[in-house]
């Protein structure tokens, strides 16, 4: 079976903004069904070809500046579930992954150990709840299927990233995203 990923995702990029820009929004409280999210995780690109990558800015207390590949690994339609993880020095957020998002991050944690997973989020249809969230540094193997980050964003911003990814994994569960 073939399967054009590049496709696939723009297809789904242009469901969500089409659903989000349809009057499908949160209530006031955020727990809305309809609030719907995205989640991009690209791998560094260290590449000294030109052309190879896009370079992104990361931190935005602390600017980082991460070449990456323009293709994602790994996208919202991969995901099962997302927590935002409280502690009493912050929070984080948790994504678990479905079998061939768990296989996929595997895969490249083990074999890109020392570079960086670049990640970057939109929790709402306003370009100003978009950005590159986190650039976590890939030390070891990632097998489960379970990324945490840390998001360079809001306690806010990330509950509500959480919850549409919630609700996005869900719509795409029942079908009602392909």
């Amino acid at each position: 079976m073939n399967f054009n990923a590049r496709g696939f995702n723009l297809y789904l990029l242009l469901a969500a903004i089409w659903l989000a820009g349809g009057g499908c929004t949160s209530d006031k409280s955020g727990k809305g069904d309809k609030h719907l999210a995205t989640l991009r995780i690209h791998l560094e690109n260290r590449s000294q070809m030109p052309g190879s990558g896009t370079t992104v800015s990361v931190i935005r207390s602390q600017p980082v500046q991460i070449t990456i590949n323009s293709e994602a690994i790994l996208t919202e339609a991969n995901i099962i579930r997302a927590t935002l993880l409280e502690s009493p020095v912050g929070y984080a957020v948790e994504v678990r992954f479905d079998e061939m998002g768990a296989l996929t991050l595997e895969q490249y944690s083990s074999a890109y150990v020392g570079k960086y997973f670049v990640i970057f989020g939109q929790w709402s249809n306003h370009t100003k709840d978009s950005r590159w969230l986190a650039a976590p540094l890939i030390t070891h193997r990632i097998a489960g299927g379970v990324l945490a980050f840390t998001p360079d964003a809001s306690r806010e911003e990330a509950r509500q990233l959480v919850i549409g990814l919630n609700n996005m994994a869900k719509q795409i569960a029942k079908g009602k995203l392909k």
